[in-house]
């Protein structure tokens, strides 16, 4: 499989624009998807800079309803005519951070019929797998984020989440924007070969709990490539103890899985 960073917080090379969002172009055989679109058009430019053809994608993926994923959407439904968009159902609910800023998704103006809304499973191609719920075993933290429901701010389970399990020579990769439900719940849940995404660490400076993710994650057999929402202090940190089994992400990174 094929990997291209479209968007990230940081860029690994000049003339690329770097920013607080998230946006990946995977190739797969024949398959061609775009999960993400950070948060401004930015991730477009990108693009075409990496020589990576929007026009073409045939699926696109948002993992959840947060500004910095969505933002590039109406660029995305100008450049390509066709391709369905797929996300969570209760995606475009209102989110809020910890100082009620609004953080969530605006809904485009044109092409909304190309938003599909996924049940908890489906199967957007031959081989891949869209999945909404997951089991959390370890209680998960919302950091603050708020979501809105029956008109009252409560905090965020993070039921928008959405991730995407690729089936590729007997492998499975998993491919998850934030993992705000917790990186040791959807580590555990998929455990797959290979995953994709932050790990929503950012905020969390408590040595003991990054060693113990760290030590979990471990023992799946997992190889893990992150960027984004995991904090670059919190990367050093699991780097430190994970070595080969954990990899940065940056704007023009392009990878062979």
């Amino acid at each position: 499989m094929k990997l291209v960073v479209l968007e990230e917080n940081t860029a690994c090379r000049p003339g690329l624009t770097a920013e607080h969002g998230l946006s990946l172009y995977l190739e797969t055989g024949e398959i061609r998807i775009l999960f993400d679109m950070g948060q401004t058009d930015a991730f477009a430019e990108n693009a075409a800079a990496l020589g990576v053809d929007l026009s073409r994608v045939d699926f696109a993926v948002i993992s959840h309803g947060h500004y910095d994923h969505t933002g590039g959407l109406p660029r995305f439904l100008e450049i390509n005519a066709a391709a369905p968009v797929y996300l969570s159902p209760w995606a475009p609910e209102p989110h809020y951070n910890a100082k009620d800023a609004f953080i969530g998704m605006t809904l485009p103006e044109r092409d909304r019929d190309r938003l599909i809304f996924c049940p908890d499973v489906f199967s957007p191609a031959p081989g891949m797998t869209l999945k909404n719920t997951i089991s959390c075993t370890v209680p998960i933290e919302p950091y603050g984020l708020q979501m809105e429901q029956a008109g009252r701010r409560v905090p965020e389970d993070f039921r928008h989440e959405l991730y995407l399990e690729i089936q590729e020579e007997n492998r499975r990769i998993l491919v998850s924007g934030c993992s705000h439900r917790g990186i040791l719940n959807i580590a555990g849940y998929f455990s797959p070969d290979v995953l994709i995404g932050g790990f929503h660490l950012m905020k969390q400076e408590d040595s003991r709990v990054l060693s113990a993710v760290a030590d979990t994650l471990l023992r799946l057999p997992t190889v893990y490539y992150t960027g984004h929402c995991t904090g670059q202090t919190q990367y050093d940190f699991l780097k430190a103890r994970m070595g080969n089994r954990l990899h940065r992400l940056s704007t023009g990174t392009v990878l062979r899985i």
